[in-house]
Protein backbone atom coordinates (compact mmCIF):
# COMPACT_ATOMS: atom_id res chain seq x y z
CA UNK A 1 0.00 0.00 0.00
CA UNK A 2 2.89 2.59 0.84
CA UNK A 3 4.67 1.82 -2.54
CA UNK A 4 1.43 2.21 -4.31
CA UNK A 5 0.87 5.78 -2.44
CA UNK A 6 4.35 6.86 -3.33
CA UNK A 7 3.73 5.98 -7.24
CA UNK A 8 0.56 8.21 -7.10
CA UNK A 9 2.85 10.88 -5.38
CA UNK A 10 4.97 11.08 -8.29
CA UNK A 11 2.99 12.79 -10.70
CA UNK A 12 1.98 15.38 -7.73
CA UNK A 13 5.60 15.92 -6.91
CA UNK A 14 6.24 16.59 -10.80
CA UNK A 15 3.82 19.41 -10.91
CA UNK A 16 5.11 20.70 -7.94
CA UNK A 17 8.30 20.58 -8.86
CA UNK A 18 7.12 22.20 -12.38
CA UNK A 19 5.05 25.12 -10.44
CA UNK A 20 7.79 26.28 -8.34
CA UNK A 21 10.32 26.45 -10.59
CA UNK A 22 9.18 28.32 -12.89
CA UNK A 23 8.19 30.75 -10.37
CA UNK A 24 12.06 30.54 -9.03
CA UNK A 25 13.02 31.36 -12.63
CA UNK A 26 10.90 33.81 -13.13
CA UNK A 27 9.08 32.29 -15.92
CA UNK A 28 5.94 33.19 -14.23
CA UNK A 29 5.68 36.39 -12.41
CA UNK A 30 4.04 36.80 -8.69
CA UNK A 31 1.54 39.93 -8.70
CA UNK A 32 2.23 42.91 -6.63
CA UNK A 33 -0.06 44.79 -4.65
CA UNK A 34 -0.06 48.58 -3.60
CA UNK A 35 0.23 47.90 -0.16
CA UNK A 36 2.46 45.35 1.72
CA UNK A 37 1.75 41.10 2.12
CA UNK A 38 2.04 38.96 4.72
CA UNK A 39 1.88 35.19 3.73
CA UNK A 40 0.64 32.63 6.99
CA UNK A 41 1.15 28.88 5.41
CA UNK A 42 2.08 25.37 6.13
CA UNK A 43 4.29 22.57 4.56
CA UNK A 44 1.79 20.08 5.43
CA UNK A 45 -2.01 18.99 5.21
CA UNK A 46 -3.42 19.16 8.27
CA UNK A 47 -4.05 22.09 11.17
CA UNK A 48 -1.10 23.49 12.14
CA UNK A 49 -2.88 26.42 13.65
CA UNK A 50 -3.00 29.03 10.57
CA UNK A 51 -6.52 30.45 11.99
CA UNK A 52 -4.78 31.38 15.49
CA UNK A 53 -1.92 32.67 13.79
CA UNK A 54 -3.58 34.83 11.47
CA UNK A 55 -5.79 35.97 14.38
CA UNK A 56 -2.80 37.13 16.40
CA UNK A 57 -1.38 39.01 13.36
CA UNK A 58 -4.24 40.88 12.85
CA UNK A 59 -4.68 42.31 16.07
CA UNK A 60 -1.15 43.18 16.22
CA UNK A 61 -1.69 45.80 13.37
CA UNK A 62 -5.07 46.38 14.65
CA UNK A 63 -3.48 47.68 17.62
CA UNK A 64 -1.76 49.30 15.73
CA UNK A 65 -4.65 51.14 13.94
CA UNK A 66 -3.69 49.36 10.42
CA UNK A 67 -5.82 48.69 8.14
CA UNK A 68 -5.38 45.03 7.77
CA UNK A 69 -7.97 42.72 5.28
CA UNK A 70 -7.59 38.70 5.48
CA UNK A 71 -7.25 36.86 1.97
CA UNK A 72 -8.06 33.29 1.75
CA UNK A 73 -9.54 30.73 -0.71
CA UNK A 74 -12.37 29.43 1.00
CA UNK A 75 -11.94 25.99 0.90
CA UNK A 76 -15.08 24.37 1.67
CA UNK A 77 -17.44 27.37 1.76
CA UNK A 78 -21.13 26.50 2.27
CA UNK A 79 -23.99 28.21 -0.07
CA UNK A 80 -23.65 32.13 1.84
CA UNK A 81 -19.93 31.84 0.08
CA UNK A 82 -17.93 31.41 3.92
CA UNK A 83 -16.15 28.91 5.13
CA UNK A 84 -15.90 27.35 8.42
CA UNK A 85 -12.52 30.16 9.16
CA UNK A 86 -14.34 33.37 7.61
CA UNK A 87 -17.62 32.28 10.07
CA UNK A 88 -15.42 31.83 13.35
CA UNK A 89 -12.71 34.44 12.08
CA UNK A 90 -15.77 37.15 11.63
CA UNK A 91 -16.88 36.45 15.62
CA UNK A 92 -12.82 36.95 16.80
CA UNK A 93 -12.31 39.99 14.23
CA UNK A 94 -15.44 41.72 13.69
CA UNK A 95 -13.26 44.91 12.36
CA UNK A 96 -11.21 42.79 9.78
CA UNK A 97 -12.77 42.20 6.62
CA UNK A 98 -12.37 38.75 5.27
CA UNK A 99 -12.64 38.20 1.53
CA UNK A 100 -12.76 34.69 0.30
CA UNK A 101 -11.89 33.68 -3.41
CA UNK A 102 -9.89 31.47 -5.66
CA UNK A 103 -8.16 34.36 -7.23
CA UNK A 104 -6.54 36.01 -4.39
CA UNK A 105 -4.72 38.93 -6.54
CA UNK A 106 -8.26 39.76 -7.40
CA UNK A 107 -9.19 40.16 -3.89
CA UNK A 108 -6.65 42.10 -2.88
CA UNK A 109 -7.84 44.93 -5.75
CA UNK A 110 -10.73 44.35 -4.01
CA UNK A 111 -9.31 44.92 -0.33
CA UNK A 112 -6.85 47.87 -1.63
CA UNK A 113 -9.11 49.68 -4.08
CA UNK A 114 -12.58 49.45 -2.41
CA UNK A 115 -12.28 48.47 1.29
CA UNK A 116 -9.10 50.63 1.83
CA UNK A 117 -7.07 48.40 3.55
CA UNK A 118 -3.38 49.21 4.27
CA UNK A 119 -1.69 45.83 4.46
CA UNK A 120 -3.12 41.99 3.57
CA UNK A 121 -2.64 38.62 5.56
CA UNK A 122 -2.70 36.07 3.03
CA UNK A 123 -4.00 32.89 4.93
CA UNK A 124 -3.04 29.80 3.52
CA UNK A 125 -0.62 31.06 1.24
CA UNK A 126 2.70 29.22 1.00
CA UNK A 127 1.72 27.43 -2.03
CA UNK A 128 -0.32 30.14 -3.55
CA UNK A 129 2.59 31.80 -5.28
CA UNK A 130 0.63 33.91 -7.77
CA UNK A 131 0.49 36.96 -5.31
CA UNK A 132 3.79 38.72 -3.87
CA UNK A 133 4.39 38.69 0.11
CA UNK A 134 6.91 40.60 1.86
CA UNK A 135 7.07 38.37 4.69
CA UNK A 136 6.54 34.44 4.43
CA UNK A 137 5.37 32.53 7.37
CA UNK A 138 6.04 28.96 7.39
CA UNK A 139 4.14 27.12 10.17
CA UNK A 140 5.09 23.47 11.71
CA UNK A 141 3.20 21.23 13.88
CA UNK A 142 5.77 20.22 16.21
CA UNK A 143 4.60 17.06 16.80
CA UNK A 144 4.94 15.75 12.78
CA UNK A 145 6.65 18.90 11.32
CA UNK A 146 7.49 17.01 8.24
CA UNK A 147 4.18 14.69 7.31
CA UNK A 148 6.35 11.64 7.48
CA UNK A 149 8.98 12.58 5.19
CA UNK A 150 6.55 12.14 2.07
CA UNK A 151 4.50 13.99 -0.27
CA UNK A 152 0.37 13.46 -0.43
CA UNK A 153 -0.87 11.01 -0.77
CA UNK A 154 2.43 8.83 0.16
CA UNK A 155 2.84 11.59 3.40
CA UNK A 156 1.03 14.36 4.17
CA UNK A 157 3.71 16.72 2.99
CA UNK A 158 2.19 19.62 0.30
CA UNK A 159 5.63 20.96 -0.87
CA UNK A 160 9.06 19.34 -0.30
CA UNK A 161 11.11 20.19 2.65
CA UNK A 162 13.48 22.28 0.29
CA UNK A 163 10.75 24.73 -0.55
CA UNK A 164 11.57 25.83 3.18
CA UNK A 165 14.18 28.20 1.62
CA UNK A 166 11.39 30.16 0.52
CA UNK A 167 10.37 31.22 4.42
CA UNK A 168 11.80 34.58 5.97
CA UNK A 169 9.97 32.89 9.58
CA UNK A 170 9.46 29.04 10.76
CA UNK A 171 7.52 28.74 13.92
CA UNK A 172 6.86 25.69 15.41
CA UNK A 173 3.75 25.67 16.81
CA UNK A 174 2.18 23.77 19.58
CA UNK A 175 5.83 23.82 21.01
CA UNK A 176 4.40 22.53 24.77
CA UNK A 177 3.20 19.36 23.53
CA UNK A 178 6.72 17.94 22.66
CA UNK A 179 10.17 17.42 24.50
CA UNK A 180 13.12 20.61 24.52
CA UNK A 181 15.05 17.65 22.14
CA UNK A 182 12.53 17.15 19.54
CA UNK A 183 12.06 20.99 18.43
CA UNK A 184 16.18 21.30 19.02
CA UNK A 185 15.97 18.11 16.16
CA UNK A 186 13.38 20.20 14.64
CA UNK A 187 14.89 23.51 14.26
CA UNK A 188 18.31 21.77 12.98
CA UNK A 189 16.26 20.42 10.12
CA UNK A 190 14.68 23.75 9.06
CA UNK A 191 18.55 25.17 9.01
CA UNK A 192 19.59 22.88 6.67
CA UNK A 193 17.05 24.01 4.48
CA UNK A 194 17.42 27.54 5.33
CA UNK A 195 19.70 28.81 8.22
CA UNK A 196 18.75 32.44 7.06
CA UNK A 197 15.23 32.02 8.69
CA UNK A 198 13.90 33.37 12.35
CA UNK A 199 13.03 30.38 14.35
CA UNK A 200 10.00 30.95 16.92
CA UNK A 201 8.15 28.38 18.77
CA UNK A 202 4.11 29.01 19.68
CA UNK A 203 1.55 27.32 21.72
CA UNK A 204 -1.85 27.17 21.61
CA UNK A 205 -3.24 28.61 24.65
CA UNK A 206 -7.31 28.46 25.50
CA UNK A 207 -8.85 31.32 26.51
CA UNK A 208 -12.32 30.83 27.19
CA UNK A 209 -15.81 28.44 26.64
CA UNK A 210 -18.09 30.19 24.46
CA UNK A 211 -21.41 29.28 22.78
CA UNK A 212 -23.64 30.21 19.83
CA UNK A 213 -25.03 33.07 21.60
CA UNK A 214 -22.30 34.51 22.30
CA UNK A 215 -21.40 33.99 25.88
CA UNK A 216 -18.90 33.01 27.52
CA UNK A 217 -17.75 30.57 30.70
CA UNK A 218 -13.98 30.31 32.39
CA UNK A 219 -11.84 27.82 31.09
CA UNK A 220 -11.77 26.35 34.59
CA UNK A 221 -15.17 25.45 34.31
CA UNK A 222 -13.47 22.49 32.50
CA UNK A 223 -11.93 20.93 35.40
CA UNK A 224 -13.20 17.96 36.06
CA UNK A 225 -16.17 17.94 33.34
CA UNK A 226 -16.92 14.85 31.45
CA UNK A 227 -17.07 16.00 28.04
CA UNK A 228 -17.83 14.49 24.38
CA UNK A 229 -15.21 16.18 21.64
CA UNK A 230 -15.98 16.53 18.20
CA UNK A 231 -14.24 18.43 15.24
CA UNK A 232 -13.84 18.49 11.99
CA UNK A 233 -9.99 19.46 11.19
CA UNK A 234 -7.11 17.98 9.88
CA UNK A 235 -5.36 17.31 13.18
CA UNK A 236 -7.97 16.42 15.55
CA UNK A 237 -5.87 14.85 17.72
CA UNK A 238 -4.14 17.90 18.69
CA UNK A 239 -8.03 19.18 19.93
CA UNK A 240 -8.59 16.11 22.50
CA UNK A 241 -5.13 16.68 23.82
CA UNK A 242 -6.26 20.79 24.42
CA UNK A 243 -9.32 19.55 26.14
CA UNK A 244 -7.11 16.80 28.39
CA UNK A 245 -4.63 19.56 29.19
CA UNK A 246 -7.44 21.74 30.23
CA UNK A 247 -8.36 19.09 33.26
CA UNK A 248 -11.54 17.73 31.24
CA UNK A 249 -12.68 13.83 31.13
CA UNK A 250 -12.89 13.14 27.43
CA UNK A 251 -15.49 10.59 27.76
CA UNK A 252 -15.73 9.85 23.95
CA UNK A 253 -14.83 12.03 20.94
CA UNK A 254 -16.10 12.14 17.31
CA UNK A 255 -14.18 13.11 14.89
CA UNK A 256 -15.21 14.54 10.68
CA UNK A 257 -12.81 15.51 7.95
CA UNK A 258 -11.56 19.51 7.61
CA UNK A 259 -13.95 21.53 6.86
CA UNK A 260 -16.77 19.24 7.58
CA UNK A 261 -19.89 20.35 6.60
CA UNK A 262 -22.84 18.99 9.42
CA UNK A 263 -25.56 17.53 8.09
CA UNK A 264 -28.62 17.03 10.69
CA UNK A 265 -28.29 13.05 11.21
CA UNK A 266 -24.35 14.14 12.19
CA UNK A 267 -26.09 16.56 14.65
CA UNK A 268 -28.38 13.69 15.73
CA UNK A 269 -25.22 10.98 16.14
CA UNK A 270 -24.00 13.82 18.63
CA UNK A 271 -26.53 13.89 20.38
CA UNK A 272 -26.65 9.74 20.54
CA UNK A 273 -23.20 9.59 21.32
CA UNK A 274 -23.08 11.99 24.76
CA UNK A 275 -27.02 10.10 26.22
CA UNK A 276 -25.01 6.85 25.88
CA UNK A 277 -21.73 7.39 27.30
CA UNK A 278 -20.80 5.77 30.59
CA UNK A 279 -20.89 8.33 32.62
CA UNK A 280 -22.85 11.27 32.29
CA UNK A 281 -21.59 13.85 29.70
CA UNK A 282 -21.81 17.26 30.92
CA UNK A 283 -21.20 19.05 27.61
CA UNK A 284 -20.20 18.60 24.00
CA UNK A 285 -16.92 20.81 23.05
CA UNK A 286 -15.80 21.79 19.71
CA UNK A 287 -13.81 24.37 18.56
CA UNK A 288 -14.82 27.65 16.85
CA UNK A 289 -14.72 26.64 13.56
CA UNK A 290 -17.27 23.50 14.27
CA UNK A 291 -19.70 25.91 16.45
CA UNK A 292 -19.64 28.20 13.40
CA UNK A 293 -21.44 25.54 11.40
CA UNK A 294 -23.13 24.33 14.05
CA UNK A 295 -24.89 26.66 15.35
CA UNK A 296 -26.80 25.72 18.20
CA UNK A 297 -26.64 26.60 22.08
CA UNK A 298 -27.33 22.81 22.30
CA UNK A 299 -27.28 19.34 20.72
CA UNK A 300 -30.05 17.34 22.64
CA UNK A 301 -30.43 17.47 26.40
CA UNK A 302 -26.74 18.84 26.16
CA UNK A 303 -24.97 21.88 25.81
CA UNK A 304 -22.52 23.03 23.31
CA UNK A 305 -19.76 24.95 23.92
CA UNK A 306 -16.39 25.74 21.53
CA UNK A 307 -13.09 25.91 23.54
CA UNK A 308 -11.27 28.95 22.14
CA UNK A 309 -7.69 29.29 21.55
CA UNK A 310 -5.11 32.22 20.89
CA UNK A 311 -1.90 31.41 19.67
CA UNK A 312 0.71 32.21 21.35
CA UNK A 313 4.74 33.27 21.16
CA UNK A 314 6.88 31.30 23.78
CA UNK A 315 10.08 32.12 21.94
CA UNK A 316 11.01 34.57 19.35
CA UNK A 317 8.81 37.46 20.35
CA UNK A 318 11.16 40.12 19.67
CA UNK A 319 12.31 38.92 16.08
CA UNK A 320 8.61 38.67 15.02
CA UNK A 321 7.99 42.05 16.34
CA UNK A 322 10.99 43.30 14.40
CA UNK A 323 9.52 41.96 11.39
CA UNK A 324 6.40 42.84 11.41
CA UNK A 325 7.39 46.71 12.17
CA UNK A 326 9.32 46.43 9.19
CA UNK A 327 5.90 46.03 7.65
CA UNK A 328 4.58 48.86 9.78
CA UNK A 329 6.82 51.41 7.93
CA UNK A 330 6.07 50.12 4.34
CA UNK A 331 2.40 51.01 4.70
CA UNK A 332 1.13 53.38 2.75
CA UNK A 333 -0.41 56.18 4.71
CA UNK A 334 -3.31 58.20 3.80
CA UNK A 335 -2.91 61.97 2.69
CA UNK A 336 -4.64 62.89 6.01
CA UNK A 337 -2.63 60.65 7.49
CA UNK A 338 0.68 62.26 5.54
CA UNK A 339 -0.78 65.64 6.85
CA UNK A 340 -0.60 64.81 10.54
CA UNK A 341 2.44 63.45 10.15
CA UNK A 342 4.09 66.50 8.65
CA UNK A 343 3.13 68.31 10.98
CA UNK A 344 3.91 66.44 13.98
CA UNK A 345 7.41 66.75 12.13
CA UNK A 346 7.09 70.11 12.53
Amino acid sequence: MRAGLWCLSQPYSAVIWGRNLAYDRNWKKAGKTTVPVVSVGNLTAGGTGKTPAVAMLARWFRDRNIRVGILSRGFGAGIDGRNDEAKELEVLLPDVPHLQKPDRLASAQIATEELGMQMLLLDDGFQHRKIHRDLEIVLLDAREPFGFGYLLPRGLLREPLRSLRRADIVMATRADQVEPQKLAEIRTRVQRYNPKAAWLESEHKPVRLRNSNGETRDINWLCGKNVLGTCGLGNPQGFMQTLRTCGANVVGSTTFPDHHNYSAQDIQLLGKQASECEVKCDAILCTGKDLAKIDSIRIGQHELWSLDVELKIRTGTAILEEYLERIVASVPMDEAEHDQESGNSE
